[in-house]
């Protein structure tokens, strides 16, 4: 593969002068080189802003190096938001997919750059107690017609194999876990045992995952509590629409000195919705009146998230990381892991 980018992500020229000749040829006409400026956030495939053709686009790319396997599928990514254009879910315009990687060294795709508002902390500062309520009730209300949508609807009903779907998310995570081992975590060791024989047996029916659902996930309207995109669709297959509900959920578990958590946040005095509140919202769009089993799809959620660290903080050793903080982030993999198992009620030192 002819790496044209360096370990901090940038082009250089002969890279920019190709990608100017692609971007003619298949996604739109215009003139010098594009200038692209790296984005924040995220800590598995880099995304910049790309000015061209006097508009701006978004631009994703897989990281360089050795990758974990199915990892960084942003292949898959751009399929599912071609498929979901026309739909309830709003999401940007994807223009072209490139797996030319004489290119500029690795896979990429372009779509447009949606205009609005990113949110990090849940608690949502600056904000008023109403305005906060609706800002979680439109991305509950997202969250409950991305699981309501059929796949086969839209196209979609090969993109994931559902059958044993949990079984087989765990023993994936559980290898991607084991492959990215820096160091042992005797509580992930514990849950690659407990999980397997813990499997719900009476899952959601299968639907659209998107498999990393959370607040800076949505763009909402410059100046409207409404979401106008749902971002990061790397991970999505088809699969138990609870498992990932669960994993959004973990928020309302998540410590605020961990990540961007609420545990321990009074919700009431913010205006923000509690857990109960925010489950039952979902339950009742979905025409459900609870989720069984849900202490075992936020103790796999914790685990999944964990695993997913712990390959961050392996891109970090081998140098191949996305984001500078890749190593502090991964090592937050422990802790979430000591987590799942307080959920699980599992003893694991």
């Amino acid at each position: 593969m002819n790496q044209e980018l360096d370990a901090a992500g940038e082009f250089d020229g002969a890279a920019l002068a190709r990608l100017a000749d692609w971007l003619n040829m298949h996604c739109c006409r215009g003139s010098g080189r594009p200038a692209l400026k790296r984005l924040s956030g995220g800590q598995s495939n880099p995304t910049y802003e790309l000015l061209w053709a006097d508009r701006s686009f978004i631009l994703r790319r897989k990281p360089l190096g050795r990758l974990a396997p199915k990892a960084h599928q942003i292949e898959r990514e751009y399929r599912v938001l071609s498929a979901l254009r026309e739909s309830e879910v709003p999401v940007p315009l994807v223009r072209c997919l490139c797996e030319d990687l004489s290119i500029i060294g690795v896979c990429f795709y372009v779509m447009d750059f949606v205009q609005g508002r990113i949110f990090w902390d849940p608690r949502l500062p600056g904000f008023s107690r109403n305005t906060r309520a609706a800002i979680f009730d439109a991305m509950g209300e997202t969250v409950a017609h991305l699981h309501s949508i059929d796949p086969a609807a839209v196209g979609l009903q090969s993109f994931g194999r559902p059958e044993g779907f949990m079984a087989r998310q765990t023993a994936l995570w559980s290898s991607q876990y084991v492959n990215a081992m820096t160091h042992d975590i005797p509580a992930m060791t514990a849950l690659m045992e407990w999980l397997p024989r813990n499997i719900p047996s009476s899952g959601g029916q299968n639907a659209l995952f998107h498999g990393d659902i959370r607040l800076d996930n949505f763009v909402f309207h410059p100046t409207e509590p409404r979401v106008v995109a749902l971002l990061d669709w790397e991970l999505a297959t088809i699969g138990d629409p609870l498992a990932d509900f669960a994993f959004h959920l973990m928020t309302w578990r998540m410590p605020t000195d961990l990540f961007r958590g609420l545990a321990g946040v009074d919700l009431n005095a913010l205006g923000i919705p509690t857990e109960s509140m925010y489950l039952e919202q979902y339950c009742r769009r979905r025409g459900r009146t609870h989720i069984p089993e849900l202490h075992v799809y936020l103790a796999f959620s914790f685990f999944r998230l964990a695993a997913i660290l712990q390959g961050v903080a392996k891109r970090a050793l081998d140098g191949n990381a996305s984001s500078a903080e890749a190593e502090t982030v991964g090592r937050r993999a422990a802790p979430l892991a000591t987590i799942a198992c307080e959920i699980a009620k599992l003893q694991w030192k």
